[in-house]
């Protein structure tokens, strides 16, 4: 009986798995292609590229005020993005370094009491291809119906999302399913 039960979770999970694994490499990279505007936008740290797009956005106006969420504690504008004093066009001001969360979640979190605090009519959500599912289920979880979120998703080298980074995404998709959105 016990190998039953352990059976159809096994296969349970791994049909939800495939699941999330679907939703994960379902995202398309869209950064390249498309136009985006927005109030403000929020990069989430952590892959290449992504703070580099945010400022890019701002500095063409295309958004008002920049987040950058999950930065290092100690870590300052001039580590983030040092060609910024060759760059006139933004304004050191409009951009806030948000240095509490440490997860996807707290970004969405954070990112909010942020975005209520600078009156922000809609945002641009900007992270990579592979994490952009997760974190706009969260974002989205944790932000008004009404309240417009616009995908900026990047792609990590090439247009094809990498198996072993997909499948580690699917588990964390997986566990977030359950536990936020």
């Amino acid at each position: 009986m016990i190998f039953v039960i352990s059976g159809i979770l096994v296969l349970l999970f791994f049909i939800f798995f495939l699941r999330e694994y679907q939703n994960v490499v379902s995202q398309k990279s869209n950064a390249w292609t498309e136009d985006t505007t927005g109030d403000c936008a929020v990069v989430l740290t952590g892959g290449r590229g992504r703070v580099k797009e945010g400022f890019s956005l701002l500095a063409r106006g295309s958004i008002r005020k920049l987040i950058i969420s999950g930065v290092y504690e100690k870590a300052q504008l001039k580590d983030l993005f040092p060609e910024l004093i060759f760059i006139s066009t933004i304004n050191p001001d409009d951009i806030i370094l948000e240095k509490h969360s440490q997860t996807t979640y707290g970004n969405a979190l954070q990112t909010r009491t942020l975005v209520e605090a600078l009156k922000c009519k809609d945002l641009v959500l900007i992270t990579s291809q592979t994490h952009m599912y997760r974190a706009y289920k969260t974002f989205r979880n944790h932000f008004p119906k009404e309240f417009t979120i616009t995908k900026r998703s990047l792609t990590a080298g090439s247009y094809n999302h990498e198996v072993i980074e997909s499948m580690e995404e699917a588990l964390k998709s997986l566990f977030y399913s359950v536990w936020t959105y």
